[in-house]
């Protein structure tokens, strides 16, 4: 016999109708999923590719798995990263990569208004004051771990765990200045020596775990939901890290 989850949860599909609505937070035009006044929440930070069908449809399932709330801020206000971009294998490619790192997706910007979003749903959603997580794919990812750096410590911290998935410039001082727990789901393509750091420095608070099968990206923009593997794997993340945000808040 099915689960509830099972019964609540959708199967993941190339062909996705989305659960959630959009409205301006802080300025910022955000994607919305889950119970308003449910008493925890994840803030679900895109990768470089802006707010693509299949993070939509990740967020969803964070919501489905969890009860919580589930908010994506639109912090590039348009759109990402053109697809075409990457890999970087021509000049011209190289240039628009580091012209939109520079711009849109120039990380302290971003960061600074991650925080003023973050401080605005205070007032909005009073209930999950206090029960806050942030998971980050790739870019995104990024940015979860300089936001519970340095000035989340704490009784009142704004995040009280972080997440990411095939994460971007993976650095031995972001891991040591984490304050919260972390969950780290790997692809096959990332530094396997830097992965294996992340869970040295930070111990028993990370869960870090590899999808040997995985492409970087099996989780964001660029998962291939027509592909059956990837479709498992997805779901399969989606319901990790639902588990763990669940565990920790």
């Amino acid at each position: 016999m099915a689960s509830e989850a099972c019964c609540k949860v959708a199967p993941v599909t190339a062909d996705y109708t989305p659960k959630g609505k959009y409205e301006k937070i802080a300025g910022i035009n955000t994607y919305i999923v889950g119970d308003e006044t449910a008493t925890k929440g994840i803030i679900d930070v895109y990768d470089i590719f802006g707010m693509w069908p299949q993070t939509i449809q990740g967020a969803d399932r964070l919501a489905a798995h969890t009860g919580f709330l589930v908010l994506i801020p639109d912090l590039f206000d348009g759109p990402g990263l053109d697809y075409d971009a990457v890999p970087p294998d021509t000049e011209e490619k190289g240039k628009k990569i580091q012209a939109f790192l520079g711009g849109p997706a120039n990380l302290q910007t971003n960061l600074e208004k991650l925080l003023v979003f973050r401080k605005a749903l205070a007032d909005k959603y009073p209930a999950a004051e206090g029960h806050w997580g942030l998971f980050g794919l790739c870019w995104g990812g990024k940015l979860a771990v300089m936001a519970c750096g340095e000035g989340n410590e704490g009784v009142g911290r704004r995040f009280s765990a972080s997440g990411t998935a095939h994460p971007g410039l993976l650095d031995e001082a972001d891991a040591k200045a984490q304050t919260a727990p972390h969950i780290l789901l790997a692809s096959k393509d990332e530094p396997a020596d830097k992965v294996a750091l992340y869970k040295e420095v930070l111990g028993d608070r990370a869960e870090v775990t590899t999808y040997e099968t995985m492409h970087h990206g099996w989780m964001g923009a660029r998962a291939d939901l027509k592909n059956e593997d990837n479709v498992k794997e997805f779901g399969r993340g989606y319901k990790q890290a639902a588990d763990f945000f669940a565990k920790h808040l």
